[in-house]
């Protein structure tokens, strides 16, 4: 009986931006999934009082916390460019190669971009 061949495994699959965007986008919505929990922790805060709230933002002006907004915006970004992405895919256009690999940067350079915007201005 003949051996089939074996499907590149990821020790010799050279990784393409496609399927590099893919999971990061996959990593991205789930990150922002669980950063929506700290989220409904700093809402009951503002809603305690200003003792409970000020105790709150003392924690969130740390830079460990703003490093960490920073990361959730650019994800909060990342995510949302991909999606524009592919629901221009599901229009039909833009999946030749040059395309798709041109596509994939734009998205990298606009998070980049917007969250610098935003964190720039703020």
């Amino acid at each position: 009986m003949a051996t089939r061949p074996l499907s590149p495994h990821l020790q010799i699959y050279r990784p393409q931006i496609t399927s590099v965007l893919s999971i990061l986008h996959r990593l991205t919505g789930l990150l922002l999934s669980l950063c929506m929990a700290l989220l409904v922790l700093w809402l009951p805060a503002a809603a305690a009082g200003p003792r409970c709230f000020a105790a709150v933002q003392a924690g969130v002006g740390s830079w460990p916390v703003q490093t960490l907004l920073i990361g959730v915006t650019l994800a909060l970004f990342y995510h949302l460019f991909n999606g524009v992405r592919h629901l221009v895919w599901d229009s039909g256009r833009g999946f030749g190669p040059r395309a798709v690999t041109l596509g994939g940067w734009a998205v990298v350079a606009a998070s980049v971009l917007a969250t610098a915007a935003v964190w720039g201005l703020s």
